[in-house]
């Protein structure tokens, strides 16, 4: 593997290692562990930001390194969800039926997608970056407050909305493919026309 491979990947493989970090902070619970998920999650979502970046930037975006950058996302989301519902419980079972939905919905994307295609999705579309944008300030409000009743709502149809967008993605595209930013671009595909780039998407 080259050195410029190597980089972005590394920034992928970062997010397992700071998602096991939020889970030990959170079951040791040293002085000021909120603080330090926080911390945690702040890196997170910069690796998450600059290893599609680096990778293009780099020349070396590819099938493997986007699907490994999909799924390296869901643990680390879901180290980071279940160390804040340790952390503040009640913030969870106050919204506990929205956050099955929201759940359910991320499910039936790969539900859709494997039935399609056979593989996970990973379209990384504009929508889903912006939620997960808002997804984590969520989590460091919750962490640090207990509270987000106005950003989860907001994070929660915004959820709905982008999944739903995902799912009609999976739905028009004739071949699996990564980086479909939104339905417009993905009926181009089918309609076979090439997908206009953005710099910092997918240029």
């Amino acid at each position: 593997m080259s050195l410029k491979y190597k980089i972005p990947t590394l920034l992928v493989y970062s997010r397992l290692l700071l998602g096991f970090l939020i889970i030990a902070v959170t079951l040791l619970q040293p002085q000021f562990f909120p603080i330090y998920t926080v911390v945690f999650l702040t890196l997170g979502l910069i690796s998450d930001i600059f290893d599609g970046i680096i990778a293009r930037h780099l020349g070396v975006s590819s099938e493997k390194l986007r699907r490994l950058d999909s799924n390296v996302d869901q643990v680390f989301f879901i180290c980071a969800i279940v160390s804040i519902y340790l952390q503040q419980p009640d913030f969870f079972k106050q919204h506990l039926w929205a956050i099955v939905i929201l759940i359910l919905s991320e499910v039936a994307i790969y539900i859709v997608s494997f039935i399609k295609f056979r593989k996970e999705v990973a379209t990384h579309s504009l929508g889903a970056k912006i939620w997960t944008l808002f997804l984590f300030a969520l989590l460091v409000q919750v962490t640090l407050t207990g509270h987000g009743q106005i950003l989860f709502v907001v994070v929660f149809w915004l959820g709905i909305l982008t999944r739903a967008e995902i799912i009609a993605i999976i739905l028009v595209l004739k071949q699996w493919q990564n980086d479909v930013p939104s339905l417009k671009q993905a009926l181009r595909i089918r309609k076979g026309l090439a997908v206009q780039n953005n710099r910092l998407f997918n240029g």
